[in-house]
């Protein structure tokens, strides 16, 4: 992540929860503007830098079944 970027994470992370998800819904719509080729080319650029942290030890990784279970509780 750029130092700009990590600035501006930093920035939005103080936000109230309500801004907050208004932003992300500004950045989530601002992407479906994009083409299935520029999706796609982000997305594999996403999956290697996560891969190349993970290679790092930066980030650990988790039993699918585990993520399932927690995504499922945070909705309910």
């Amino acid at each position: 992540m750029s130092p700009k970027l990590k600035e501006c994470e930093a920035l939005a992370l103080k936000l109230p929860s309500r801004e907050r998800a208004v932003l992300a819904e500004h950045l989530i719509a601002s992407l479906d503007e994009l083409d299935d080729a520029e999706n796609e080319r982000l997305w594999l650029e996403e999956a290697n830098r996560r891969y190349q942290e993970y290679k790092k030890g930066t980030i650990g990784a988790r039993d699918a079944k585990d993520v399932l279970r927690d995504a499922r509780a945070a909705i309910r």
